[in-house]
């Protein structure tokens, strides 16, 4: 019966942390990080090494080397190397920097992969023409959840 009755408090404190996601232009950075999980759901490492190495999604191989992917071609070096990010960063630091690295790091050429306003002069995909309206993230809620639980994995011990 003790099983039973905890395996529902348990079930209940779950359901009670998914709070569901934040829109973009709601998130609030604390110091440039983000305590609260974007999406209200943990991220999934495997998803998130899927989006860090894609050229099509999170493009991080562009910037970033580490050696947790060294067999994905053509990495770039302007951004940090991503070996021991889960070390030197706090998961909320992690997410903050993924949402919008420009609030940690003034001046950062880093993408803001959550974000859908206050951009410069923003271009309408390869029209030549400039962006009209609101544009979408470049990662949805969960896509960022999942790349901060990748980086998390990429410690130094």
């Amino acid at each position: 019966m003790k099983r039973i009755a905890a395996t529902f408090v348990v079930l209940g404190l779950t359901a009670g942390a998914a709070v569901g996601e934040v829109a973009p232009a709601d998130v609030k950075f604390t110091d440039g990080a983000l305590a609260e999980s974007l999406s209200g759901m943990a991220g999934n490492a495997e998803e998130g090494y899927n989006i860090v190495t894609s050229k099509s999604l999170g493009n991080c191989v562009s910037c970033h080397s580490a050696d947790a992917y060294a067999d994905i071609p053509f990495h770039g070096n302007i951004g940090p190397m991503l070996d021991g990010a889960g070390s030197r960063w706090s998961e909320a630091e992690l997410r903050g920097i993924v949402a919008n690295a420009k609030m940690m790091f003034d001046g950062s050429m880093m993408p803001s992969f959550y974000k859908t306003a206050g951009y410069v002069r923003p271009g309408d995909a390869y029209t030549g023409k400039a962006a009209t309206g609101e544009l979408p993230p470049l990662l949805t809620a969960q896509q960022v959840e999942d790349v901060v639980a990748y980086l998390m994995t990429l410690t130094d011990e």
